[in-house]
C-alpha cells in the first residue's frame, strides 16, 4: 500500500547520526538523481542556541528551498 501512496520519483537517502556534545547531527547521504548531495541537520532549542560547528560542516542552506525534499523530487541535484 505504501509503495502505491509514495510519489515518484522517490527520495533515496541513507541517514546517519553523529552525536556531538549535547546534540545529534542527522546526516543524509542522497542516492539516485540526488547522488552526491549530503545534508547535515541539527535540532536546536532556540534560534540563537550555540553549538560547536564541526570542521566538515559546509554552508548554511536551511532557507534554500532547493534542498527541501519536495523540491529535490521535482528538481534533483543532478540537474543543478
Amino acid at each position: 500500500i505504501l509503495a502505491d501512496l509514495c510519489k515518484r520519483p522517490k527520495i533515496e537517502k541513507t541517514r546517519h547520526y553523529i552525536k556531538q556534545d549535547t546534540h545529534t547531527w542527522e546526516i543524509d547521504v542522497f542516492e539516485g538523481d540526488n547522488r552526491g548531495l549530503i545534508v547535515a541537520e541539527i535540532e536546536l532549542t532556540a534560534i540563537n542556541e550555540e553549538f560547536k560547528r564541526p570542521a566538515w560542516l559546509g554552508q548554511e542552506v536551511s532557507d534554500d528551498e532547493r534542498y527541501y525534499n519536495v523540491s529535490l523530487v521535482k528538481y534533483p541535484f543532478k540537474d543543478w
